[in-house]
Parts: structure tokens; sequence; C-alpha cells
């Protein structure tokens, strides 16, 4: 009865960061055979050398000490690299080529006669490519561990290889400690190197005296009589053909990928160096002659590809996988009954710092905060905060929710506008909605019709019903990308600020240090947000502002700041579609689109934490809260921070619901039309879409 866990990798690409530098590419290697490989390699290309180092993590260490320059790693590694004692990232990935694009499947594989399924393999054998590797650990491991197969209660309990050690029988996981039964099944030294015969993908070899083996795509190198043997081990307890893996896998992550310092001119000369080959009768993904496979890359790499400047571990590996690693390297049980004392806020810009370390004075319950404090310049800093676990949670808009979704996050909580809808502990059919519209001012004899080459106020790049609507709108009709060419110039903060779309941005208004903040997406930008498209509207620095249905009432007729205390709402109007005008207070029947609320985004594995905070808040610091000396949606120093003034309660979005179902099929589709222009696309959401893990969820 034998069992073989596969974690079978299908191709994950991704690419390079920089600008040449001269001097030599020190590759850092891991055994003997790698070492002679990468001699071979540097025989055939000028300026480029070999450095030995014992295992991964002695050759990360190396590279951060510049005593070695690059190594193609794993995501397990990949993590580590990134985190602040190294502060590593990946420049080129590995593109295994066909449909596996820039990620590959994690799957499980038994011997065909066996009985048994993935829930099912308490007391079995184990064999796994290595500790901390993506298809042979973190995945496998993360996964029954989440599932509650194995039984560990977090890092302050024990390590979480003892646990593993209790739930297999024997195991072989090069890079756990010698003479554990984690190295009882294992042929050599057990190291994470190729001195063990069972290191890395060649585990499959491991089948033959165990039950469970993970590792990847070299078992889809078999010949079809080997393949007829085996069958995959689904997550559901049920088994499938071998090349199911597509329907029947752990998990799909992103590709192996080489890495360096954080230095532009060195990632681009280790990209040229290595592409420089392919011009040269040497096989970069072979390691035929060398008596161990996927030496230096691995051997079903068919190219690589330079990664967007913008990529880090973090953004690489997606918030999913990262939770993934962070369960099992930090210990953090995954089981609905852990909870923190406190998730981190991300405040952005000067203002909503302000509110928010007000909102932790006042959480302070027995001693302890429920809220506390971090702060960004802008929405997309906020959200690679949430993906590291700087911070937990923010209030963003739908475009911002798209973002934060291509990036791995979830909504776990919507604003709600409706006086009548705001029961705080239950679901409801209907979404909270707004209407996204182009308002002017009355007599301008502006229609929706006659927009072009006038000046335009937009809430900020990526925002709903400031950029993506509109101008999603705009595209449709024009099919042209070139905004700039639509528009004479406006205000729509997150642009560069050389952009038409900043020239009319006033900055913070400051005599000093202005201009900084000017087309800065944050509240620093006086024009930014909801409010800040008004008043560019207002101050004449545009002849269009788009924004929500609400802001105009809530803006005048006695309700708004100084600089609007004198405005009526009448002196306003809608812009329609079909090219007439109404009253601002004809929203439903003149508007661009019904578009979804601001919603609470954070990381998938931190859902159940920040839901229950927050309703514990809300309750206390709602609209209609216990306690009057603060209240979360409202503000006596500006407009819309943290969350919306308009926002009655938040309403809990059902578990499970991701960005797709929560934007909804009318948003994502002009979501997608937008996308077709990349200058519409953050650089933030380039990387994270960059491979396609994320995207084909």
């Amino acid at each position: 009865m034998k069992l073989l866990l596969v974690s079978a990798l299908l191709g994950c690409l991704a690419t390079v960061y920089a600008a040449p530098v001269e001097g030599m590419v020190r590759w850092c290697v891991k055994s003997d055979k790698e070492l002679q490989k990468c001699h071979d390699l540097a025989a055939n290309v000028a300026e480029f050398s070999c450095v030995k180092r014992d295992d991964s993590f002695e050759c990360i260490k190396a590279i951060k000490r510049e005593e070695a320059d690059a190594i193609t790693l794993d995501g397990g590694d990949i993590y580590t690299a990134g985190l602040h004692n190294y502060n590593l990232q990946p420049i080129i990935a590995e593109d295994y080529g066909e449909d596996s694009d820039t990620c590959y499947y994690a799957v499980a594989v038994a011997k065909k006669g066996t009985k048994f399924g993935f829930l099912n393999l308490h007391g079995k054998k184990s064999c796994h490519t290595g500790l901390g590797k993506s298809a042979g650990w973190n995945i496998p491991i993360g996964t029954l561990v989440t599932l509650d197969q194995i039984q560990w209660a977090g890092i302050e309990d024990r390590p979480v290889e003892s646990a593993v050690s209790d739930f297999f029988n024997a195991s072989c996981v090069p890079g756990a400690n010698t003479g554990s039964e984690l190295c009882q099944l294992c042929m050599g030294d057990c190291s994470r190197s190729h001195n063990e015969p069972y290191y890395d993908y060649s585990g499959c070899k491991c089948s033959n005296h165990s039950h469970v083996t993970y590792y990847t795509t070299s078992y889809y190198l078999l010949a079809a009589a080997e393949k007829a043997s085996y069958e995959l081990l689904c997550k559901d307890n049920t088994r499938a053909p071998i090349d199911s893996y597509k329907t029947c896998h752990l998990a799909r992550v992103p590709a192996h990928a080489v890495v360096s310092r954080k230095d532009t001119k060195l990632a681009n000369h280790i990209y040229s160096k290595l592409m420089a080959l392919k011009v040269l009768d040497f096989n970069l993904f072979s390691s035929d002659g060398y008596a161990a496979k996927n030496l230096m890359f691995k051997d079903s790499t068919q190219n690589l590809v330079q990664l967007p400047m913008t990529t880090d571990s973090f953004l690489y590996l997606g918030a999913e996988y990262m939770s993934t690693i962070r369960s099992l390297t930090k210990g953090e049980a995954t089981h609905a009954c852990a909870t923190s004392r406190a998730i981190k806020w991300c405040a952005v810009g000067h203002n909503e710092k302000v509110k928010c370390d007000a909102w932790t004075i006042n959480s302070f319950t027995d001693g302890d905060s429920r809220i506390e404090c971090q702060d960004a310049p802008t929405v997309d800093e906020c959200i690679k905060k949430i993906m590291r676990k700087e911070a937990d949670a923010i209030a963003v808009d739908g475009g911002e929710v798209f973002t934060a979704g291509k990036c791995g996050l979830v909504p776990v909580m919507v604003e709600q506008y409706d006086e009548g809808m705001t029961h705080t502990h239950t679901h409801h059919r209907c979404a909270s909605s707004y209407f996204a519209v182009a308002v002017a001012k009355k007599a301008s004899g502006l229609t929706w019709k006659t927009l072009q080459g006038r000046r335009s106020c937009h809430t900020g790049l990526g925002r709903t019903a400031g950029w993506n609507i509109p101008m999603g709108l705009i595209h449709r009709e024009t099919m042209n990308c070139d905004f700039t060419t639509y528009f004479s110039k406006g205000c729509a903060p997150g642009f560069e600020v050389d952009s038409p779309f900043c020239a009319q941005c006033r900055g913070s208004g400051q005599s000093v240090g202005g201009d900084r903040a000017k087309c800065k997406a944050s509240s620093e930008e006086q024009y930014y947000g909801y409010t800040g498209a008004f008043r560019c509207l207002v101050e004449d620095a545009g002849d269009v502002a788009f924004i929500k249905h609400t802001i105009v009432p809530e803006m005048t007729d006695g309700n708004g700041p100084v600089w609007a205390q004198n405005l009526m709402s009448s002196d306003f109007e809608l812009l329609c579609q079909d090219g007439t005008t109404q009253p601002v207070t004809k929203f439903r029947e003149c508007h661009l689109a019904k578009v979804p609320a601001h919603a609470v985004i954070t990381r998938p594995e931190s859902r159940g934490e920040v839901v229950s905070i927050l309703l514990e808040q809300q309750a206390r610091f709602g609209s209609s809260g216990s306690d009057s000396s603060f209240n979360m949606f409202k503000t006596d120093f500006g407009k819309n921070l943290l969350f919306k003034d308009s926002t009655k309660c938040l309403q809990e979005i059902p578990s499970g619901t991701k960005f797709q179902g929560f934007l909804g099929e009318e948003y994502m589709i002009a979501m997608q039309s937008l996308r077709e222009c990349s200058n519409s696309t953050s650089d933030l959401e380039k990387a994270c879409t960059f491979h396609s893990c994320q995207q084909k969820k």
C-alpha cells in the first residue's frame, strides 16, 4: 500500500527588475553537482562565476552580505529571502511554457490500488521535497493543518515539525533535524541539497519506501506506463487520473524565481548574462550528465522572464500563499477560535491617522486596545502593508477592492448607507450600493455629449465613481485609451505629477510643502476623494466632477465645510448619458452606474478576527452605538476619513465571497474593458497580476 503525494508543478513565470552593472555575476549553488554545472556555464559566459554554500538559507545570507549575487528559489525560500533581515527580491521567473503560465499546481499522488484519500493520511509514511519548500512542505502541511488533519495549536505549543512527526509514521523531509522521524526515510544526510538523493523533486524515488511524497513537475516526466500506476488525491477525499491536475490539486502557486539584492542595475546585468546563453550551445535548463535533476533551474523550464519593476517577494507570492506560509513559519493557528487582541487599521494620510489614533484611544477595554494604527501615503501602499501583515484592514472603494482582489485580499464587510438596512449581525440579500454620477454647475451648458475638450475632476485614478465608471464609458464610446485626447486637463490624484490629469490638482494648499502633495492619492491633496473632486468643480479647476450621488447634498445647503458654506444644491445638476441634465435629486433616473459600496478588505486568514472586532467596535462607536465619545463614521475635522460619512453601519459580507462576486458582473465587465488601457492600471495591480495565480481563481 504505497501512496505518493505529489506536489506537481506546472509552469509559473516571472520577471526581473533593473539596469546593468559592471562586474561579475556570482551564482550561489548548494552541491558539488550544481557547482559542476555552474562551472560549465561560467566557461561559456564572461563575467560569470560560482559560489558554493551548504543550502538555500546560507545562499540567501551570502547574497545579503554581497558574497554572491543570485540563486533560483522556490516560493517558501522566496518568502524567507524577502523578510526584512535579508531584503532580497525576485527578479526573474521560470517559464514552463504551454498553458502553465506563471504558476504550478501542487498535487497529491497515490499508488493505484490503495484505498485512502487525502483526509486519511494519518499514520502513513511521507516524503517531501524539503522543509519549507512550497510543493513539498508549505502547501501540503499547511492544507492538512487548516483542515484539522494535523493537530497543531501553534508555535507557542510546539514546532510544527513535531506535529507532523506525530501525524506521519515516518518521513523524509530534507532540512529537518537529522535523527528525527522526519529524516527516517532519507537515503543521504537529510540536507536540503543534492547531497540528499531524495531532496527536491527527485523525492519521487522515495515513494518506493513510503506511502506519501510531495514534489512537482518531474512527476509529469515519468513514462506513461509509470503514470498509469498513480492517481491524484483531491482535497475532497476523492481521487482523479494523473492528468486531471487542473481540477484536482492542493494549490496553485507562483513559479520558482531568481532572487537578488534590491539593485536594479544588478538585476538587469544578471538577466542579460543569462540571456547571452541563448546564442551559445549551452542548455541552461538541462541537468543531463550531472547525475541529478533541477540543477540551478528546474529542468522543465523553457524560458526566463523579467519581473515588473515594482514586484517584491510578497507581491510575487500573493496574499493567499503568504497566509499559508505564515500559518507554518510563524505559528499562527488557523482555527476559527484563534483571535488577536487588536487589528491594525491602515490610515491614508495625516488626517486619517489623527482619526485612527483617536479610535485607538477610545477602543481601550480592560487595558487593551482593539484598534492599532498604521499609516501609508496611498491606498496601494496600505494594500502592500496588509499583504505583508504590517497592517490588517482598510475600507476602500470598489476599484480598490478590484486591485486588492487581484493581489489576493478579500472583501469582508461593506458600508451600508440605507438606514433601514443597518442590522449589524445579519446578512442581507441586497448588496450595499451607490450611484456614480457626473456633476456640473447649473447653466454651464455642459452635457455628457459635449464633455470632450473640457476639464475633469476625478476622485482618484482607479476609483469607482471617479475614474473606472466614467472612463470605462468613454473608452467604450471612443475605443481610445489616451484620455488626454478627450479631456484637455484635469485632476485625477494618483497620476504622475507631470500628467495633464494632475495639471488642475491643488496639493495641500500649504505655502510650505504644498507641491509635494500635488496629485497625491491621499487626503493631503485637497482635490482627492469625493469631497476633493467636488471642490475641484466648485473652485473652477474643472468643468465636471465624477462623484457619488450623495456628495452634493452632503456638501451644500449649509451642510458643508467653510469653503462650501454658501453653496446650494440647486446650483448643480447631473449629466445624463442620453445628453440631458437633471436636478441632483434625480440620481436614480440620471446616473452613470449603480456600483458596489466601499468595503473593508483584509487577508483571507484574518477574515474572522477583522469582522468580529469591527462588529464589536460599531456596537460601541457606530451611528447608534452605546458610546458617544467617538463615532467611527463621522469626523469633526474632515470628510470621509477611514469610512464614508454617509455610512450607517458595516455589514458582514458572506464568508467565501471573493472580489469578483462582491463587485458583480456589470462592474467586472466595465473593469475588464478599462483594463485594456494599461495607463488605467496601477503599478501595484500590474505587479500582482503578472503571474496568473491570482487571475484565474
